[in-house]
């Protein structure tokens, strides 16, 4: 095997360049920690022997649920055939040409025509692209739920008028009222009711204070307060005063309130019942979803009691429920689903069909001259011209002097004017169709108006040029003149229409040219039609600038003005106009007059008739062809009579052409020639144009020949000459025409080959007998009896111009073909004469070789399984090589796709032919290959190598097919060799990707990509475990610290093939256990990349471990792997055959280990400077929870200081009145990786400083350092997000049972780092804030000052940490968002706001299920030491995380309900013991009953009511002293740290607090607490 075993390490350390990536400080504490160790290559795993195992196991299999998960379907492809859809109605192939056609490349194009598809069909093929591909995908949700922030809520905003101004849709009410004295000890009486002004007032929970003052002014203290929480119905009462009504209160106590009229008392009272009703509603649905954990009946006492189990279990279920309702799939809101990318997506590979360029619809109305009379004898008809005229329309294209079109020829006419010539002219050819093809039978638009046009290039020196003609009558000055007068034309017209009805009777089938215009058709090169411009005026023709050539000077002039002037012109009008052509045009027919689909036979007049493009003869603008053309255009140019003597009179020459197979005596024309409109189809003679007295006459007319579909030698144009006699000489006998001589063209030469261009040929006086035998003039043959005029010189011009599909003009191409035939037909032909025309193919025109690009590909795989020597099959595949690079070189690389896919077709398998398209490719690739041969060939087949592997592909598929292998077991289906002969290959296609791709990068890249997708497709025909050792194989070319490109090569390649339809069936996600069958729930399942799991679950095990060592390389490199790794679990959530949360649960087994990797790189997934802004600034240093190793301190003396915060902390018995911050030594487990969780701090995570930072890197990268290097540098924000994003997915997907068995598996520092995870996942996955992310996507990021004031820490720490602080904020001058697309719009803004807002809460709700799930399973642990042990204090970590980050209203009422379920369930950690969780607690809610959402104040409020109550049942309902007193320090605390608490919103919080002690029934308590 080629590859680079013994590679010299590249490099003495892991870091390459990194400059790029950190500070010279970080790269100085890490050159110090890291010793110099040479790179290790991965140890070598060997995969599992993939169809063994299927046959020791398949009981297993087949027993299990999901062994869908395990087992291919069956009948995965299938070969079939698909019908060819023309675009005609008939196929264009006549019907007897295959008995015809004699040579082999005429039967072979005739063959392409006519044959179906050949397509090899995967069932499964739509799943095995990347995730976009799927089918039935719903990548984005519909409707994303718009989620409440604070971060979002107006800073501005008057708080005042927010929290006293009722809710929306709340009741607000005030004015004023008399209240009664409720002194019990004096009766009630007129005189004890005192006036106050009452203010209803709606608190943050909904509840409502009725407060009542002295004036109107609300805004100061209020005198009192009736809680209306604590209110049980508002009655009227008149006994004591007139318009009074009481409230009676929960405790039998009133309160007695009068109104001054009896509307104003009603009022009240309907409003105030109102309230009590919907609070008496809001109550019961509260009772419904369950406070469970609310019930005052379980105290301390009941904790270990089995009733506490059930209650808890129904709470949990109803947290799971109400969690599950309208949960999102992660990967929904990941941004790599949400963009739109088509980068990885395969080109759509489409059948051959027939192309055109821009279409043009000609539709020609009318031609009127000013000269106009009419017709008929008696002069009743209608006013026309007075004789006939024909148009001819053709596109001249100036740029290039080139004619574009065919010509297209219209009649337009008058009915009677037409009468004038009739009988005249094809007289003898009446009968509509003569020997042409059946399909035009009657198909022939008698007289067409529209013609459809094409032009591949537009441009706007297009222009389309009009030549008008008449029959000959004389002198085109003297026939012109009439019509340039424009005096009283009666008598004119009358003179005229006599002379013209003469000269139709005798020479009407005789045209003479007349008169031109033209007009452009493109305004821009994109093919704009210029629709307003008009023909020009119509000028006379010039009979000396009759050619095409001197069209072109004429049209250079056709924009200026001052020289079009000078031509004479014709009063007349030409009206044509341009358009558009829709696709489905109706009453089409093709060039060769075959209707095309979509045809309705109304009538003669409306067909549409389409116009012969002449495409450019260069390879970008050619096609494949694939109908059946043949066609020749034939053009008369010129004849030089001036010299000859053997004529007495030649002077008006019209050249008549005809069409022979024989050159006998009796030989009659083919009837093949096109007719003109009107006359029949075909026709067997045409005529040119005359010019009235010239000796050396110019034509310009074409002529259309179908040509039969087997040319033989004898085949030839015979062109014949006469004087035609326009004089009518009444004295003589009427002579028409005297025949003045005649020349022929064959049309075959150089053994067969049709010989096109330009040609200048003599002209014989007589025609002989056997006139072929003589070639030219020159030769005077023996025996000859041909007179030649003027000595034999080439007096006769003329130019030809083939379209067909079944001939070739190109020598190289023709001779290929000629000589494979003789090889068929004899022995004697040699294999070495067959190199040679093959080599000779190199040189075939680039148009030519894309014209017949199916016929010539399928004759090159005709012959490669043929060859008996290697040479040949080496040489066949370098012409394919060339054909292959040339197409791609022209841009037309989806020919070849269509041809692999729809065209080829191997030879079918027989005992005769032994030897195989696939095994003699694979063979000529590796020979190829090999380092010794041209390296311009090797480069290019590597370039092009998804060509040829598509080949051997669909080779394979066939071969299995039709000898039925395919139903024997994959290790029988392919010979020994042929399994030889890939390995051959895989091995020689190594060193060119992995070694030489310096030199040709594109051409190893494609090729490491083409190798991909063919083993990925191996997959599907041969046996599974030898191709598990290609992979393997070639995997082992890459070793760590490769350049980056090598990097980008291999996860190209794992991508691919991991992207395999069956990839999960590939991987096996069952037990390996030893013994019989196992039940999945038995599983020992693995959560770290062990080498058994590596070789079980072989394309898993491959991805993970190259993921894992990526993680140790750059920046670029991790983030191609981990994007690798996330686009497939992406593609495993969409894909709907998985689709079941027990198939999800599979699935995710096999991504376990990812729990490992990440824990290994844990201390790298730092992001303390990866939020830069919280929800109620709570960047606070780590002394309201001290690390767990400070011993509690006694409270000390130092109380003169009462508000300083390290006092608080000693009187709470949360700190050390030394230390504020623990000290490093501490901080480090022994077993710990550097987490979060190591340290108890608030926000270690955020907050450790620098200098503190670096040295717990340094020694973490010493002690991690064994036989392997550990990088020490942190992940960047991208890359943490994707890889969180898995963890996330996996840990959402995953059983509880595979959750449970992990963590009772985890040491306690792995149990401390899944926490630390978790924890890092809310902080990742943070919501910023609106404000924040239209910032950030403006491209600079916030301006310092602004981040400052919006991300300015509440620091408890001394003002010089507080700085140092606020300038690391400063600093961040990248903010990112989750996805930092470029966007400006607002909308964009807004859905990216969306986008962020679900992830944060969607993530923030994963992260409590797996919470509770834990708290379910691991009650004991989390209790042991009255709940003050680290796994407790890391658990609780995680939760108060979620008050320290910004919450979505949804997200928050959940995290509500699961804290009140955490202090029910562990009441011994907040009351017992140290105070430190419950003043962190205390802390935190208070800060969240000041913010400027009512729900979260409201649910605050009600969350440390419940955590004083609790605290209450706790101590036996003696007292709750220390939920009090940690109120109390956190208060201070928040003063202390400028939290504007003032406010009327924390006022209000505390009204709650009050509201729901009054209306607690089971405990009075005496004084608010403020």
């Amino acid at each position: 095997m080629q590859c680079r075993t013994a590679k010299a390490p590249k490099r003495e350390m892991v870091i390459e360049s990194p400059q790029q990536y950190k500070s010279l400080a970080e790269i100085e504490a890490e050159v110090e920690g890291v010793p110099q160790v040479p790179v290790v290559k991965p140890k070598i795993i060997e995969p599992l022997d993939y169809e063994n195992v299927l046959l020791q196991r398949k009981t297993q299999i087949i027993s299990d649920v999901l062994r869908d998960m395990l087992q291919f379907p069956t009948e995965d492809f299938q070969i079939s055939t698909l019908r060819r859809q023309g675009r005609t109605l008939l196929s264009t192939v006549p019907e007897t040409a295959e008995k015809e056609a004699s040579s082999l490349f005429v039967q072979e194009c005739i063959k392409t025509y006519k044959s179906d598809w050949h397509v090899v069909n995967y069932k499964y093929e739509e799943y095995s692209g990347d995730f976009r591909q799927l089918p039935h995908k719903v990548l984005r949700p519909e409707k994303l739920a718009a989620h409440v922030f604070e971060v979002d809520e107006d800073v501005e905003k008057d708080e005042d008028a927010a929290s006293l101004g009722s809710q929306k849709g709340g009741v607000s009410k005030h004015g004023w009222l008399y209240k009664g004295n409720m002194n019990s000890a004096i009766s009630v009486t007129m005189r004890s009711f005192k006036r106050r002004y009452f203010h209803l007032a709606q608190l943050g929970d909904g509840s409502y204070n009725l407060n009542f003052y002295k004036d109107e002014n609300t805004s100061k203290e209020p005198k009192g307060t009736i809680f209306l929480d604590s209110c049980m119905g508002v009655v009227q009462n008149s006994k004591v005063r007139r318009f009074a009504f009481e409230l009676k209160m929960q405790d039998k106590s009133t309160f007695l309130l009068a109104a001054d009229s009896e509307a104003e008392m009603e009022e009240w009272i309907s409003i105030l019942n109102k309230i009590l009703h919907s609070s008496f509603e809001q109550a019961m649905q509260e009772k419904r979803n369950g406070d469970l954990n609310d019930d005052e009946e379980h105290g301390k006492a009941e904790l270990s009691s089995g009733s506490f189990q059930d209650n808890f279990q129904t709470a949990r279920d109803v947290e799971s429920r109400m969690r599950s309702e309208a949960r999102l799939k992660l990967f929904t809101l990941d941004p790599d689903t949400q963009k739109l990318d088509f980068s990885g997506i395969e080109p759509d590979v489409r059948p051959f069909e027939e192309k055109f360029g821009k279409r043009v619809l000609v539709s020609c109305h009318n031609l009127s001259f000013n000269l106009q009379g009419c017709v008929t004898e008696n002069e009743e008809g209608p006013t026309t011209n007075v004789e006939p005229f024909y148009v001819v329309l053709s596109l001249f294209d100036v740029q290039n002097s080139r004619k574009i079109s065919a010509d297209f020829r219209v009649d337009l006419n008058h009915p009677l004017v037409r009468q004038i010539t009739y009988g005249q002219g094809n007289g003898s050819d009446s009968e509509i169709i003569g020997d042409g093809p059946p399909e035009g039978l009657g198909l022939a638009p008698h007289y067409p108006t529209q013609g459809v046009f094409s032009v591949t290039c537009p441009h706007p020196d297009i222009f389309l040029v009009a030549r008008i003609e008449k029959v000959l009558q004389g002198g085109i000055t003297h026939c012109t003149e009439p019509y340039m007068k424009s005096s009283d034309s009666t008598k004119v017209a009358q003179k005229v229409l006599k002379n013209a009805k003469t000269a139709c009777s005798r020479l009407g089938q005789y045209r003479m040219p007349f008169a031109w215009a033209a007009r452009p058709v493109f305004k821009d090169a994109s093919g704009t039609l210029e629709k307003n411009a008009r023909f020009s005026a119509l000028y006379r023709q010039d009979s000396s600038k009759l050619s095409d050539e001197d069209m072109f000077k004429l049209l250079t002039d056709f924009r200026k003005p001052e020289k079009m002037a000078k031509l004479p012109v014709l009063l007349g009008n030409l009206d044509v106009t341009i358009d558009n052509v829709a696709p489905d045009v109706p009453n089409c027919v093709t060039t060769s007059y075959i209707p095309v689909r979509n045809f309705e036979q109304t009538g003669s007049g409306t067909s549409l008739l389409e116009v012969e493009e002449f495409v450019p003869c260069i390879a970008k603008c050619a096609q494949p062809f694939t109908i059946y053309k043949n066609h020749l255009y034939v053009y008369p140019k010129h004849l030089k009579y001036d010299g000859q003597k053997s004529f007495a009179k030649a002077r008006n020459i019209a050249v008549c052409v005809e069409f022979k197979d024989s050159d006998e005596d009796e030989a009659q024309p083919l009837k093949c020639i096109y007719g003109r409109p009107g006359g029949p189809l075909f026709t067997k003679q045409a005529y040119a144009a005359v010019l009235h007295h010239q000796h050396n006459p110019e034509f310009y007319d074409e002529i259309k020949i179908e040509l039969p579909t087997q040319l033989h030698e004898k085949h030839h144009l015979l062109f014949s000459f006469f004087h035609v006699s326009c004089d009518n000489n009444s004295k003589k006998k009427d002579v028409v025409e005297t025949p003045v001589g005649s020349a022929w063209l064959p049309l075959l030469k150089d053994g067969g080959r049709v010989i096109m261009n330009e040609q200048q040929l003599p002209v014989a006086a007589n025609l002989p007998a056997g006139y072929l035998s003589s070639q030219d003039g020159v030769s005077k043959q023996s025996g000859s009896e041909i007179k030649w005029v003027d000595g034999g010189k080439p007096l006769f011009t003329l130019s030809t111009h083939l379209v067909s599909t079944v001939y070739t003009q190109d020598q190289h191409l023709h001779n290929f073909f000629q000589h494979c035939q003789s090889m068929d037909m004899s022995e004697q032909a040699s294999e070495g004469e067959l190199i040679k025309y093959l080599k000779s193919l190199h040189a075939m025109e680039g148009h030519v070789m894309v014209n017949f690009l199916p016929t010539i590909l399928n004759q090159l795989f005709c012959v490669l399984p043929r060859a008996s020597h290697e040479d040949v099959a080496v040489n066949v595949t370098r012409v394919m090589v060339h054909v292959v690079a040339q197409c791609h070189e022209e841009g037309l690389e989806h020919y070849l796709r269509s041809f692999v896919k729809f065209v080829f077709k191997p030879e079918p398998y027989s005992s005769i032919c032994l030897r195989t398209v696939h095994e003699e490719l694979a063979k000529a690739m590796t020979a190829i290959l090999k380092p010794s041969t041209d390296f311009l060939t090797s480069n290019k087949l590597l370039k092009h190598s998804w060509y040829f592997f598509e080949a051997l592909v669909k080779s394979m598929a066939y071969y299995l097919t039709e000898s039925g292998k395919v139903k024997l077991s994959r290790n029988q289906r392919f010979s020994a060799s042929f399994h030889h002969t890939v390995e051959t290959l895989v091995n020689m296609l190594m060193p060119h990707i992995t070694q030489k791709y310096k030199d040709n990068l594109d051409a190893s890249r494609n090729a490491n990509h083409s190798l991909a997708l063919f083993i990925k497709r191996c997959f599907t025909f041969m046996d599974r475990g030898f191709v598990f050792k290609q992979i393997n194989n070639y995997m082992n070319c890459f070793v760590p610290g490769d350049p980056k490109t090598l990097f980008e090569f291999k996860f190209e390649f794992l991508r691919v093939v991991c992207n395999h339809e069956h990839y999960i069936p590939l991987n096996l996600p069952m037990p390996f256990g030893k013994g019989r069958i196992q039940r999945f729930q038995d599983l020992q399942l693995d959560y770290s990349l062990t080498d058994d799991f590596c070789r079980n679950h072989f394309l898993v095990g491959l991805l993970l471990r190259e993921v894992g060592g990526a993680l140790q390389e750059h920046r670029d490199i991790r983030q191609i792997a981990v994007q690798v790794l996330k686009g497939l679990m992406i593609k495993h959530t969409f894909d709907d055959r998985y689709a079941a949360k027990s198939h999800q649960a599979r699935l995710a087994t096999l991504y376990l280990p990812l729990f490992g990797l990440l824990q290994e790189n844990v201390y790298r997934l730092d992001i303390k400077d990866l939020a830069p802004l919280g929800n109620h600034n709570n960047m606070r240093e780590d002394s309201l929870v001290p690390n767990s190793m400070v011993p509690p301190q006694k409270p000390g003396s130092c109380i003169e200081n009462a508000l300083h915060k390290d006092v608080f902390g000693v009187i709470s018995g949360t700190a050390s009145p030394h230390s504020s911050t623990p000290n490093v030594s501490s901080v480090h487990h022994a077993d710990s990786r550097g987490s979060l969780a190591s340290t108890d701090s608030a926000n270690s995570l955020l907050d450790k400083s620098s200098d503190k930072t670096n040295s717990l890197e340094k020694s973490q990268c010493v002690s991690a350092v064994g036989s392997t290097v550990l990088r020490c540098d942190k992940l960047d924000r991208d890359e943490i997000g994707n890889l969180l994003m898995c963890f996330l997915h996996i840990l959402k997907s995953m059983s509880e049972e595979a959750l449970f068995a992990y963590w009772n598996k985890a040491a306690p520092s792995e149990l401390m780092d899944f926490f630390t995870l978790i924890e890092i996942c809310l902080h990742q996955f943070r919501y910023m804030g609106k404000r924040f992310i239209a910032r950030s996507q403006e491209g600079a990021g916030p301006v310092a000052a602004d981040r400052k004031s919006l991300t300015l820490p509440v620091s408890r720490t001394r003002a010089g940490i507080l700085h140092a602080r606020l300038q690391q904020l400063g600093a961040l001058e990248n903010a990112h968002t989750i996805n930092n697309m470029y966007c400006h719009t607002e909308a964009d803004v807004n859905s990216q706001c969306l986008l962020e807002a679900n992830v944060s809460t969607e993530v923030c709700l994963t992260v409590l299920d797996t919470l509770s799930t834990f708290i379910m399973g691991f009650k004991t642990q989390l209790n042991s030491d009255l709940g003050h042990n680290p796994l407790m204090k890391t658990v609780f970590q995680v939760h108060l995380c979620f008050l320290q980050i910004p919450q979505s209203e949804a997200a928050l009422k959940q995290v509500f309900t699961s804290l009140r379920t955490f202090i029910f369930k562990f009441p011994c950690t907040f009351f017992d013991g140290r105070a430190d969780m419950c003043a962190s607690l205390c802390y935190e809610i208070l800060k969240c009953c000041n913010s400027k959402l009512s729900f979260i104040r409201s649910d605050a409020a009600h969350l440390l009511y419940f955590l004083m109550k609790s605290n209450f049942d706790y101590t036996g309902r003696k007292s709750f002293v220390r939920t009090h007193l940690q109120v109390v320090i956190a208060v201070s605390q928040l003063i202390a740290d400028v939290i504007g608490i003032g406010s009327t919103r924390f006022q209000q919080s505390l009204s709650i607090i009050n509201n729901c002690a009054n209306s607690d029934k089971s405990i009075k308590v005496g004084e608010e607490h403020r």
